[in-house]
């Protein structure tokens, strides 16, 4: 079977970084608000992590909600790396120690992601 070719977007990375908004998405009759996100692949999209209540013949049961919205062929865009990680420093020589698994991850007062 032959591979499809790639996407080519019109966008780039400062139009995504700039005038991307959070997408509202409905699931099972709540509203999310799905903040923009730059995936550590280099890809672009938006991203959400949250838990809800899901109603089952009368029982309340706790559901976790995992969603990605890639944009198709955002990967190739050029300045690949998340603009966090440009600017971030190098890591540290890996210790004896494991370090600490990082916290929960959320979303801060104006719907972005705390990454």
């Amino acid at each position: 079977m032959a591979k499809a070719a790639k996407t080519t977007l019109a966008l780039t990375r400062d139009q995504f970084r700039d005038h991307a908004q959070s997408v509202a998405v409905v699931i099972n009759g709540k509203e999310f608000k799905v903040p923009k996100k730059e995936f550590s692949t280099g890809s672009l999209g938006w991203y959400l992590n949250e838990k809800m209540d899901v109603t089952i013949d009368g029982v309340d049961v706790k559901v976790q909600i995992g969603l990605n919205l890639t944009i198709v062929g955002s990967k190739e865009l050029p300045g690949g790396a998340p603009a966090e990680a440009q600017a971030a420093p190098p890591k540290p020589a890996a210790s004896a120690a494991p370090a600490a698994p990082p916290g929960p991850v959320g979303t801060n007062d104006k719907g972005e992601a705390d990454f």
